[in-house]
């Protein structure tokens, strides 16, 4: 089945039973600038899916749902300003915003789940994406993480959890916001997360990052997250891993186009990406990334609603929901040879 079984580890689902993982020590602000003071984007309105029969499932993409984005900050927000409607959840944000030096740094911060994309946590990453659009004085975006998990995918210990037309949603935010956007990684990537990292215009792996497609083990398909991953990857690389759900490590990551650039340091490594971001326009980076995202925009607009009805026939079959209670039973489904 995956490649390791306990509950520790960041290929067991999201919704598994059993105690959470420690939350990791706060991800480092952007080097070279001086300790920020972090701010908090309280939640959009809690947008969620149908709930999926059976048991939940192991770090996949998103469950069956309906479009619903949630609210964004008013133009001339300052950053870190609610987004209008958006009620005050009970608990510390799940995305932490702070900004400096031109950087605005967006820290997924819900390791209970190890960072999976809840309907909170997705509503939260929308609001402190507009929030940082809106912000006249932001250069990048620095998407990173706490604990020892990047993103997990999707949360399906919800009731109603992210759909894959809300994960659409996300993704083309990233991937349509008028500033570049960094993804700094540190730990582990999985299913649903892998789509995030793609969706960022530069990703920047540490020793510690691992990556993994492991739907495929759970009856399903990286159906909606193929509309950032396949414009970016060699295409020998992508069948592999689409196939196989094998982990890689970053210096594989590079070498398939998932990711930027990998370093023992991963600040070091990202402190000259920031320091050219810094440096320019706000209308020429802007532009430039118009240029550069092109081809994965064209992706959306052909394949988004056809992969997301794919995404939502895999996830209610009763393949997936033998792969789902087989992996949280840790056992092979049946179909393992």
């Amino acid at each position: 089945m995956n490649d390791t079984n306990p509950a520790s580890s960041p290929d067991r689902p999201a919704s598994s039973p059993g105690p959470a993982p420690a939350p990791g020590p706060a991800a480092p602000p952007p080097p070279a600038a001086p300790p920020p003071v972090p701010r908090s984007v309280p939640p959009g309105p809690a947008q969620g899916a149908p709930a999926v029969p059976g048991p939940g499932a192991a770090a996949a993409e998103g469950a069956p749902g309906a479009p619903a984005p949630p609210g964004s900050p008013a133009p001339g927000a300052p950053v870190g300003a609610p987004a209008p409607g958006s009620p005050v959840a009970d608990g510390p944000p799940l995305v932490r915003i702070y900004g400096e030096g031109g950087v605005t740094t967006l820290t997924l911060d819900s390791p209970h789940n190890r960072n999976a994309l809840s309907a909170r946590l997705v509503a939260e990453l929308h609001a402190g994406l507009a929030a940082a659009a809106a912000d006249p004085g932001t250069r990048a975006v620095v998407l990173t993480h706490t604990g020892t998990t990047f993103c997990a995918g999707a949360d399906l210990r919800e009731a109603r959890p992210t759909g894959p037309r809300e994960l659409i949603a996300l993704l083309r935010a990233v991937v349509e916001l008028p500033v570049p956007v960094v993804a700094r990684i540190t730990g582990h990537v999985r299913a649903g997360g892998l789509g995030l990292v793609g969706a960022c215009d530069i990703a920047v792996a540490g020793p510690g990052a691992s990556f993994a497609l492991t739907e495929v083990r759970l009856g399903l398909a990286p159906a909606v997250i193929s509309l950032p991953l396949l414009p970016r990857l060699d295409p020998r690389a992508a069948a592999r891993y689409y196939l196989t759900g094998e982990r890689f490590d970053a210096a594989e990551a590079v070498r398939i186009g998932l990711v930027t650039l990998a370093g023992e340091d991963v600040d070091a490594a990202l402190a000259p990406v920031l320091d050219g971001l810094r440096r320019g326009s706000p209308q020429g980076l802007a532009a430039s990334k118009r240029l550069v995202s092109a081809g994965v925009l064209r992706a959306f607009d052909r394949d988004a609603e056809d992969l997301a009805e794919l995404s939502a026939r895999l996830f209610g079959s009763a393949e997936a929901r033998e792969g789902m209670t087989a992996f949280l039973e840790r056992r092979d489904p049946w179909w393992t040879a």
